[in-house]
């Protein structure tokens, strides 16, 4: 009987959890789905925070623009509805990866990141760039073109949260326009990325934070309502003919919000954010910077 309470207990606050997540953003995850709601802001710094505000800081005059910027690509979310908004966990995850990647390296970096779009004809000028949720990835013709041109010119994508098999084929099908002869290969840990800035020694898994926060108690770090096999992290990559990264996707994990949530429990900032979420980024960011 101790045992089928126990069982009963952990449904129940799954269900809370799920109906929790639709409830606070139209989707799944953490908060900041609001569908078109900052379509008009350039930057996360613009934006109120809904946490502890990311502290602010300068770089030396005369360089402000020769610092690694974090960009997050603006982008429509496809018809079908696998994943969710392009605007998913900011601007708190932006902002706080940023002051974290200043703080614990020596790249200088912008404290304000940038919203652009693929079309842009500024977004050459920076060499990272951040898509979330692109289980509901939807590539005009024109913004394929721009892709494959920033990324075979040196430029670096992650794809970032988003769980399952039809979220993963979502993505899969919108990249498969950009490289239709390009594969995803999984990254084996003896890669240097794991090693450029953090010694790092497993796929270790971030889930949101209602499930994170749980977790304490459950030990489930999983999305449960995505089909195939969630539990499993994936680290994927495309690369050039040079061997060079140039599309990284983590799948089943949500680094988006182990950098959003970071201040608001420390449970999940000890057991997530601080020793998965922003060693794994920021040695990304520092491997896409130096190759």
């Amino acid at each position: 009987m101790r045992k089928l309470a126990s069982a009963v207990l952990i449904f129940a606050l799954v269900a809370v959890i799920v109906v929790a997540q639709r409830g606070s953003r139209g989707g799944y995850g953490g908060r900041g789905f609001r569908r078109g709601y900052y379509e008009d802001y350039r930057t996360p710094r613009e934006i109120t925070q809904h946490g502890h505000e990311t502290p602010t800081w300068t770089n030396g005059p005369g360089f402000e623009k020769d610092v690694f910027t974090f960009v997050r690509v603006k982008r429509a979310r496809a018809s079908y509805s696998y994943g969710g908004s392009w605007d998913t966990d900011t601007p708190d995850s932006d902002l706080n990866l940023s002051y974290r990647l200043q703080q614990l390296t020596s790249i200088e970096v912008d404290p304000n990141g940038l919203f652009l779009r693929l079309t842009d004809e500024e977004l050459a000028d920076y060499p990272f760039i951040y898509m979330v949720e692109p289980g509901s990835l939807y590539l005009t013709d024109e913004e394929v073109v721009a892709l494959r041109h920033y990324l075979l010119n040196g430029g670096f994508l992650m794809l970032d949260d988003f769980w399952g098999d039809s979220e993963w084929a979502g993505m899969a099908e919108q990249m498969k326009k950009v490289f239709p002869n390009r594969d995803f290969v999984e990254l084996p840990l003896d890669h240097p990325l794991y090693r450029c800035v953090f010694d790092i020694k497993s796929k270790d898994q971030i889930p949101n934070i209602e499930i994170g926060t749980a977790s304490e108690t459950t030990g489930m770090t999983w999305e449960p309502y995505h089909d195939g096999d969630v539990r499993t992290v994936h680290h994927r990559a495309i690369f050039d003919d040079k061997g060079r990264i140039m599309v990284i996707a983590t799948h089943n994990t949500d680094n988006g919000d182990g950098w959003e949530w970071e201040g608001d429990n420390h449970y999940y900032f000890e057991h997530f954010s601080e020793k998965i979420a922003y060693p794994l980024a920021i040695n990304i960011i520092f491997y896409s910077m130096t190759h």
